[in-house]
């Protein structure tokens, strides 16, 4: 057994930046929206909503941009067209996932997902990348209540695996995901993501293990930080 995989009965993942690479597609799409609603971004635009779920976020640009013309519910949808196609064609697993999964399967670990993306992005990605027969509970964050670093979503992943959050092992891609695990109660590992590399020293703070891609685990060239 993997040492990092001692004691642990669930491993929970969320979606962008740490299954999937996929977080130039929400960079993209700001540009795009703020250029159509002619918006100024303030200077922690990005910043602020890190972390939050899909709603929060839409909430979040309705209250920072009162000028857009639309409701939270409004705001989802475009964002969820305006995604889609991306997600479903563009976006790839990364490095080493797909073994990893395979691996955890066999082993008889129970995987989830805690994600604060949409539900209409998270289930048509998963079938399109199929890997959605990997895990035995997807969750949203906005499904759960709060989104992160609040552990609303990585407990209630948890409670639906039927597995309690200490013997549970995370992988997040931003210190926001970061906090939410350990928040939880859990053990969390730290993943390499180009879109949050400004943050590398802050996620090593904060996380128990930190990884490049999903071979570090399975060669044993994961750092471990605690």
């Amino acid at each position: 057994m993997i040492e990092l995989l001692k004691e642990i009965d669930a491993v929970i993942f969320d979606m962008d930046g740490t299954l999937i690479d996929s977080m130039w597609i929400w960079s993209d799409i700001d540009k795009e929206y703020t250029k159509k609603y002619q918006l100024t971004e303030p200077e922690d635009f990005g910043e602020n909503m890190e972390g939050m779920s899909f709603s929060e976020t839409a909430r979040y640009f309705l209250e920072t941009f009162p000028t857009i013309p639309l409701t939270i519910e409004e705001v989802m949808d475009e964002w969820t067209q305006m995604a889609h196609e991306r997600y479903v064609k563009q976006v790839e697993l990364k490095k080493g996932l797909l073994e990893f999964l395979t691996l955890l399967k066999d082993w008889g670990v129970k995987l989830g997902i805690a994600t604060s993306n949409g539900r209409t992005l998270v289930d048509d990605t998963l079938k399109a990348l199929e890997i959605a027969p990997f895990f035995d509970s997807v969750n949203c964050a906005c499904e759960a209540g709060a989104g992160k670093p609040a552990p609303d979503v990585y407990l209630l992943t948890a409670r639906n695996l039927g597995v309690k959050p200490e013997r549970c092992l995370v992988f997040e891609d931003v210190c926001m995901g970061i906090l939410a695990g350990k928040n939880a109660g859990m053990k969390v590992c730290a993943v390499e993501d180009d879109f949050s590399k400004a943050q590398r020293e802050r996620k090593r703070e904060l996380a128990d293990y930190y990884i490049q891609d999903y071979n570090d685990i399975k060669q044993g060239t994961y750092e471990v930080l605690t």
